[in-house]
């Protein structure tokens, strides 16, 4: 991942962003969380390696919950998100590996089913996407949605046991258009999962979390995605 897409435009964090509640544990995490707590369907949105306190994902959290759904947006680095002007990423990732990822996701999923929430799925962006992708391999979701994706591979898109999304950008280093349909190939050819995959013109890896505001056609492009994360969630949560 050195020098690669997945760390360029970071985000202006704020530990004060979106209309949601920030907790210091939810099923063993600092989370921001939005939405009732009556709703039988939960979202876990599994940052990319700025972390929990990037404006723009906050925002997506509190759009998503204004649907119906509970969201929980846990910060699975402690704090201690990536930092280009501190740390080469192949550093950093060695302590915030998806691995130790997808074990603290499991215990935000089973908080989640102890709270009474009977459908369950995840949204990743980029780092978050492989979380995702290892949660749908377990099973341990319904649905699962991957935003620029950056380290799956074609084995767990063919190990994959739920309904499953894919949202990649014409423009990505990480994982390219033509990558991207070789999961669609699979998906597709899996008849006991539902699946949609999407690469969206003019826009790079990134665009759906780390867009300028002010930008029309990034916010745009950027809402166009999240519409279409949520339908999905839609379908197979509600």
């Amino acid at each position: 991942m050195a020098g690669s897409q997945c760390c360029e435009n970071p985000p202006a964090l704020s530990s004060s962003s979106g209309h949601g509640t920030v907790v210091e544990s939810f099923g063993g995490l600092k989370s921001y969380i939005a939405g009732s707590a009556n709703s039988k369907a939960a979202i876990l949105l599994v940052s990319d390696v700025f972390g929990f306190e990037a404006p723009n994902l906050r925002k997506l959290a509190d759009k998503t919950a204004a649907t119906g759904f509970f969201v929980v947006v846990p910060d699975f680095f402690n704090g201690d998100y990536y930092d280009p002007d501190k740390i080469p990423i192949a550093t950093w990732i060695v302590n915030h590996s998806p691995d130790k990822g997808f074990e603290d996701a499991k215990t935000v999923v089973t908080a989640l089913r102890s709270k009474g929430f009977t459908a369950v799925g995840a949204s990743g962006f980029c780092w978050g996407a492989k979380v995702v992708a290892e949660l749908a391999k377990s099973a341990e979701i319904k649905a699962g949605v991957m935003l620029h994706p950056s380290l799956v591979t074609v084995d767990d898109i063919k190990a994959n046991k739920s309904h499953l999304a894919i949202l990649g950008a014409e423009i990505d280093k990480m994982s390219p258009p033509e990558l991207v349909r070789q999961f669609e190939e699979i998906l597709s050819s899996n008849a006991e999962v539902d699946s949609f995959v999407k690469i969206f013109s003019g826009v790079a890896h990134g665009w759906t979390v780390r867009y300028d505001v002010s930008d029309a056609a990034a916010v745009e492009k950027a809402e166009e995605s999240h519409r279409d994360m949520i339908g999905w969630f839609v379908k197979h949560l509600h």
